[in-house]
C-alpha cells in the first residue's frame, strides 16, 4: 500500500486574515485578532481527493492537529509516530518528520507556507519525495500543488501508480518583518525533490522588478477613468497595483490590501473583517492583479480578500489588471483562484476582461486544474480599438 507521511502545521496561515502577513512569531497575537488557520481545512481538500477516487492509503502521521485528528475523521488507516506537544512549535514539525521518515513512506505530505517548507528541508533526507499543500501566507517555493485539490490531483496519480518526474525545486521563504514594513526580502533556503506536473505544482514567484512605467502609467489612466465619487474600490497589493496608485498620487500599501473612497484611502492595511465592517457591497469594486510567474488571483498574499467577500461581488465589480508581459510570462497556463472555498473557485472560472493598458484589454482564462478544464489558449490578439472604459462584464 502507498505510504504518505503527512505532517500538519496547526498554526499555518492564522495571520493572513488579520493583515499580519505571515505567522512567524505572531501566532498568539493573530489568534487575539480573531485570526484562524485554515490548515487543516485545506489538507481535508487534499486528502477528499484520493477519497473520491477509491484509492487507499496508509498514513503515517502526527497526533492531533499535526494529522492524528483529522486522519480519524476521514477515516484513513493511520500511524501515529510522534505526540506532538500543545501548541506545537517548528520543533515538533522537525522531530516528526525524522519518525515519520523512519517508516520508509513513499512521500512526505505537509500543510503549511514557505516558513514549514523551510523547517522541513532542514532535516528531510537526501532524496526524499515531497508535496506541500498550499496552507499559509507566504508561498513563494516551487514545492506546492497550485491549490489543495491540485495538490491531491499528484497524488491520487502517484497512488495510481502513473509515472511523474520528479525534480528539485526551490525552497525560498522571506523575512516577515521586513515583509510587513513592505519589503521583499526572500531568500533560497534548499531545495526539494517534488514530483512534477507543471498544472498542478506552481512555479516559484517572480521575484524581479521590471522597469514597466509606460505600461502601469497607461494603466492608471484606464482606472482614473473609472472611479467615481462616492464609490468604494479595495485595492489589492503587488507592484503593478502600487505602481498605478503612485501614478495617482494616493498612499498604498504595497503588500496588503487598502481602501479607497472619493479620491482618499479611507482604510489601510486592512483585515479580511474590517474591510466587510467598512464597505457596502453593493456600491464597491476590488480592483487585483496576478501574482507574476504564478497566476495567483487569490489565495497568495491577499488572504484579507476572504470567501465571504468575493461571495459577495459580482464579476463586474471585480477589475483584473496586468501587463501583457506578465500575462504572457504564463506561457498559456491560466489564472488560478485558491480562496479555501472550491465552491467559490468554480464559480470564479471562466474568461475574463484583463485590463492591460488604456482602453486595453485581453480575454484570458481563469480556471483551476483540478477542474479538469481544457488548458489555457495562448493569448488572444490585442483587444479591438472600440473598448471603453468600462469596467469588466459578466463573463462565461
Amino acid at each position: 500500500m502507498y505510504k504518505i507521511g503527512l505532517i500538519i502545521n496547526p498554526i499555518a496561515g492564522i495571520g493572513g486574515s488579520v493583515a499580519l502577513k505571515g505567522s512567524d512569531d505572531v501566532a498568539i497575537l493573530a489568534q487575539q485578532l480573531g485570526g484562524v488557520s485554515a490548515a487543516k481545512q485545506r489538507s481535508r481538500l487534499c486528502f477528499e481527493v484520493l477519497l473520491e477516487q477509491g484509492l487507499s492509503v496508509e498514513i503515517i502521521t502526527a497526533s492531533g492537529d499535526m494529522g492524528g485528528d483529522l486522519c480519524t475523521e476521514l477515516g484513513w488507516e493511520h500511524q501515529v509516530v510522534y505526540d506532538a506537544h500543545d501548541p506545537s512549535s517548528f520543533l515538533d514539525t522537525q522531530a516528526a518528520l525524522k519518525k515519520i521518515q523512519a517508516q520508509q513512506v513513499d512521500i512526505v505530505v505537509f500543510a503549511g507556507g514557505d516558513g514549514t517548507a523551510r523547517d522541513i528541508s532542514a532535516v528531510l533526507n537526501e532524496g526524499q519525495a515531497c508535496l506541500g499543500i498550499p496552507a499559509g501566507c507566504k508561498i513563494h517555493s516551487a514545492v506546492y500543488g497550485v491549490s489543495p485539490r491540485a495538490a491531491g490531483h499528484v497524488l491520487a496519480k502517484l497512488v495510481r501508480g502513473e509515472m511523474l518526474s520528479i525534480a528539485e525545486a526551490q525552497v525560498m521563504d522571506i523575512d516577515e518583518t521586513a515583509f510587513r514594513q513592505g519589503v521583499v526580502k526572500a531568500k533560497r533556503f534548499g531545495e526539494m525533490w517534488v514530483p512534477q506536473d507543471l498544472r498542478y505544482v506552481q512555479s516559484v514567484k517572480m521575484g524581479g522588478v521590471e522597469h514597466e512605467a509606460l505600461v502601469i502609467e497607461d494603466l492608471a489612466a484606464h482606472i482614473q477613468e473609472l472611479l467615481e465619487p462616492g464609490v468604494s474600490y479595495i485595492i489589492g497589493s503587488g507592484s503593478t497595483i502600487d505602481g498605478i496608485m503612485q501614478h495617482l498620487n494616493l498612499e498604498n500599501t504595497l503588500l496588503g490590501v487598502d481602501l479607497l473612497k472619493d479620491g482618499q484611502i479611507v482604510g489601510k492595511d486592512l483585515t479580511a473583517q474590517q474591510l466587510l465592517d467598512k464597505i457596502s457591497l453593493e456600491n464597491t469594486h476590488l480592483l487585483v492583479t496576478p501574482i507574476g510567474g504564478q497566476g495567483h488571483l487569490f489565495g497568495r498574499g491577499n488572504q484579507q480578500l476572504s470567501a465571504t467577500l468575493l461571495r459577495k461581488l459580482s464579476r463586474e465589480q471585480i477589475w483584473i489588471v496586468a501587463s501583457k508581459q506578465k500575462m504572457k510570462a504564463l506561457q498559456g497556463r491560466w489564472l488560478v483562484c485558491d480562496t479555501g472555498d472550491p465552491d467559490l473557485d468554480l464559480q470564479l472560472s471562466g474568461s475574463w476582461n484583463i485590463i492591460t493598458g488604456y482602453h486595453d484589454q485581453i480575454r484570458y482564462r481563469v480556471s483551476n486544474p483540478e477542474f479538469e478544464v481544457s488548458d489555457a489558449r495562448k493569448l488572444l490578439s490585442e483587444s479591438p480599438s472600440n473598448i471603453s472604459a468600462s469596467p469588466n462584464q459578466p463573463n462565461s
